[in-house]
């Protein structure tokens, strides 16, 4: 295969930027480009200073701005589109999750018919299967069985929409009398170094003596770790352009996940944590079924007071179901069709980002120290 090059949205984010780490790596990659709406001043110093041959291009643009995207898309192999708002507590407005997250991803595939791209990748979500409700129970998974969500709230549905929007685009006709070939990955709950999740779960808490707020014990996930999630893009982009692979890849979309033990999200975030003296909070908590319908007590206020006043309930049914249900799934078919296997082990993953989380403890600590003096 000649040489190739390849623009990865979202490229400033948690997964874009290990996407990118892995790209360097890759032999026959000529050039990168790196997309974001805007880069933070220490992720453009990192991308500037990648011990790489390959040349890296950042790009600053919006995704809603089709002009932009198809000038960032000419002479393209292969686009990654990981760009998107993730929100699933209701903090942004509904419209501004559609608008990047459907809207910016049908722009991207107009941007590729019209450059003529022949692949693209797609960064969908677990959102987009479910789980539709807490007394659902889905072990281990698979992508032969119909898991579709059913929630209206802006983040899965326009997840959803977009990752039916790009498999539809499988075959479109390009500019230049080619075709589109694309994929979709539908990656676990995501952990691992720089997570804003954890970051914030940990930052909450620091202030809270190192007790970590319980908010999804009654679950059963398969958490993954970002590395391997980013080396199923890598080896995504790999099948979509190998010839005799490419045909059992096209038009698909797979679960990713690793060799991470299932577990609730709690108790993750404690084990990742425990070293430095985290611990969950012990205290009584709502029953599940309690916890939903206060829930949807909230989302009616919310929705009574609309018209006059902007009220942002602290959680929805939508959050409950998704932190309190048993939903796992196999990456078999990613393993078959991708040849995907977990580059880093729990063992690895755990460590990794429990030492990272000491960073946070120490800067936070740091912090304190200059406000007392």
């Amino acid at each position: 295969m000649p040489g190739w090059s390849c623009l990865v949205t979202g490229a400033g984010g948690f997964l874009g930027q290990r996407i990118v780490q892995l790209l360097v790596q890759e032999n026959d990659l000529e050039e990168i480009r790196v997309l974001d709406k805007i880069f933070r001043p220490e992720t453009r110093e990192e991308f500037y200073n990648l011990r790489t041959n390959i040349k890296v291009t950042l790009l600053e643009g919006d995704i809603l701005d089709a002009q932009y995207l198809k000038r960032a898309c000419q002479g393209i192999s292969v686009v990654i589109h990981t760009a998107a708002i993730i929100d699933v507590t209701g903090v942004i407005p509904r419209q501004n999750i559609l608008d990047v997250n459907l809207k910016g991803t049908q722009n991207l595939l107009e941007a590729c018919v019209q450059a003529s791209v022949p692949a693209l990748i797609f960064c969908s979500s677990l959102n987009v299967a479910g789980p539709n409700s807490y007394k659902e129970i889905v072990l281990n998974g698979h992508e032969e069985e119909h898991h579709e969500s059913t929630w209206s709230d802006p983040y899965p549905y326009s997840k959803k929409m977009a990752e039916k929007a790009v498999l539809a685009a499988n075959g479109s006709i390009l500019k230049n009398g080619g075709t589109l070939h694309t994929c979709a990955l539908r990656p676990m709950y995501i952990y691992g170094e720089r997570s804003p999740f954890i970051s914030n779960i940990i930052i909450t808490a620091l202030k809270n003596k190192g007790i970590l707020s319980v908010t999804g014990k009654f679950s059963i996930a398969n958490p993954v770790y970002v590395g391997n999630v980013a080396w199923a893009h890598i080896l995504a982009a790999r099948g979509l352009r190998d010839p005799k692979k490419s045909p059992s890849v096209q038009g698909q979309f797979y679960y990713i996940s690793d060799d991470t033990p299932h577990q609730s999200y709690d108790d993750l975030h404690c084990t990742l944590s425990k070293e430095w003296g985290f611990h969950l909070d012990s205290s009584w908590s709502l029953p599940l079924p309690l916890l939903y319908w206060l829930a949807f007590l909230l989302e009616t206020v919310s929705f009574l007071l609309s018209p006059v006043y902007r009220y942002r309930p602290l959680f929805n049914r939508h959050l409950v179901t998704l932190l309190n249900s048993t939903f796992t799934f196999s990456y078999k078919k990613a393993q078959q069709n991708l040849g995907y296997e977990p580059l880093a082990s729990w063992e690895e993953a755990k460590q990794k980002t429990s030492e990272w989380i000491g960073t946070l403890v120490k800067q936070h600590s740091e912090t304190l120290e200059a406000k007392s003096q």
